[in-house]
């Protein structure tokens, strides 16, 4: 039986170490509504959640998804003049799955818990 345990517990590392960062994705949104869905990130890239601001600071806007990471916790200007910029976004990063938004579990991907509850339930089967 602790052979048994040993090889789910070393293939549920090896799934672990595989699997690609997952964000939450939303291209622009605003008035504090952002419509996501979820993505996963190219290797190099983490999870962002940008706000900032548009048409000189009278809208606020938000973005979420993936971004490499020379591009994390930076501030970004775009517009027609450099002096007074449409946009300006700051991005911020994290580095766990659904880590840029608050629904669910922060940090805590399914396949994460369904690895955990299978594990607790073997050793439970073990001790008794």
């Amino acid at each position: 039986m602790n052979k048994i345990i040993h090889q789910l517990l070393v293939l549920g590392f090896c799934i672990a170490i595989g699997q690609a960062l997952q964000c939450y994705n939303c291209k622009i949104g605003a008035f504090g509504v952002c419509i996501t869905t979820k993505t996963d990130c190219a290797a190099g890239e983490k999870c962002f959640s940008g706000n900032g601001t548009a048409v000189t600071a009278v809208l606020k806007t938000m973005q979420k998804g993936c971004l490499k990471e020379a591009e994390c916790n930076k501030t970004t200007d775009k517009g027609v003049i450099s002096k007074y910029p449409l946009f300006s976004t700051t991005k911020t990063c994290c580095n766990t799955d659904l880590c840029n938004a608050a629904p669910g579990l922060p940090g805590a991907s399914g396949l994460s818990l369904a690895l955990a509850t299978i594990t607790a339930l073997l050793m439970a089967q073990v001790l008794v």
